[in-house]
């Protein structure tokens, strides 16, 4: 539950944020960081990738943590913020349908589940959205998120999130 390896790579992206096309603007990058972390520091190489955003619970069936999961030959966990309507999974419907409790399976029309909706500890009233990205069962997913939430979000990739919006600060005072 603590950084011990930080890298980052400051990048212009060419392509405008499309909703649901997230892997295709992202995973570039991302791709570069892990193949420079295998090369740099074999021995640091993650046994699994947290990412933040979707895997299976995507309107393709395939967001970036798959994406990242299929490129990279390692297993990964979407960890989203928020719910994409997928299968006709809607905020919406899984309040009214059951509300959410600590761990509540998203079942789509089809009857196949998506993901999990998952409430990191009692506190937490927004819950997150783990989904299956590569190489991973969901019930492991959602071990492998509790085990690294102190917070809301999972450590690895709350850490992501400080320490990218501090580059971003360093780099263009924003």
């Amino acid at each position: 539950m603590e950084v011990i390896y930080e890298d980052f790579k400051i990048v212009h992206l060419h392509m405008p944020y499309i909703p649901g096309f997230l892997a295709f603007r992202e995973s570039p990058v991302l791709l570069m960081l892990l193949e420079r972390l295998a090369n740099e520091h074999p021995d640091r190489y993650p046994q699994v990738l947290l990412v933040d955003g979707n895997g299976i619970l995507h309107p393709r069936g395939f967001g970036l943590a798959s994406h990242i999961g299929v490129m990279a030959n390692i297993p990964t966990i979407g960890v989203a913020k928020n719910l994409y309507c997928v299968d006709g999974l809607c905020r919406e419907r899984i309040h009214m349908a059951s509300g959410i409790t600590d761990e509540t399976p998203l079942v789509g029309n089809s009857g196949k589940i998506l993901g999990m909706a998952l409430r990191s500890h009692r506190d937490s009233i927004k819950p997150m959205f783990v989904s299956i990205g590569h190489r991973i069962s969901l019930d492991t997913a959602v071990d492998v998120v509790r085990e690294c939430c102190k917070y809301r979000i999972p450590e690895p990739v709350r850490q992501a999130d400080i320490r990218s919006r501090g580059q971003i600060r360093a780099h263009f005072g924003a």
